[in-house]
């Protein structure tokens, strides 16, 4: 039985992708403290309460929905258990952490970076091509004495 969907076409324009430009999402660092506090009843070590800190000080903090910090607070029992020697819980932990950004790799993967604009949007097409795009590109129309874009 034949695939699903319209009968593809023939190579040329009409096979060109159409997918939407990336977006990058601009987060402030307004230092605005942001969540809740740790709760009460666990003997929360101080890296944990640092750690927590941080997270509610973050730009990506603007951006958190209760569910967030739902999950968040689950990763902070990561932390805590972490800090107090217990080393299985480590990728996890660093599994957790990344879907928020914690590291310039994370944000990077997220296309997530931190600005002065905050919650702006902006494709990655208006970012300026690198040097080495500029050169192909000058190059190509020479041999090409066309537009290479």
């Amino acid at each position: 039985m034949a695939g699903r969907g319209p009968a593809p076409t023939g190579k040329g324009e009409t096979t060109r992708r159409r997918n939407a430009p990336p977006t990058l999402t601009v987060v402030a660092s307004d230092e605005v403290l942001r969540g809740e506090p740790l709760p009460e009843g666990p003997d929360w070590p101080d890296a944990t309460l640092e750690w927590w800190e941080t997270w509610r000080r973050s730009p990506q903090a603007s951006q958190f929905t209760d569910t967030d910090w739902s999950f968040l607070l689950d990763t902070a029992l990561l932390h805590m258990a972490f800090w107090d020697g217990d080393a299985k819980v480590g990728a996890e932990l660093r599994l957790r952490v990344a879907k928020f950004g914690a590291t310039p790799e994370d944000r990077a993967r997220l296309r997530l970076t931190i600005g002065d604009t905050p919650g702006k949007a902006k494709p990655a097409q208006e970012r300026k091509p690198a040097a080495r795009t500029r050169r192909r590109d000058a190059i190509l129309k020479e041999v090409g004495g066309g537009d290479a874009g």
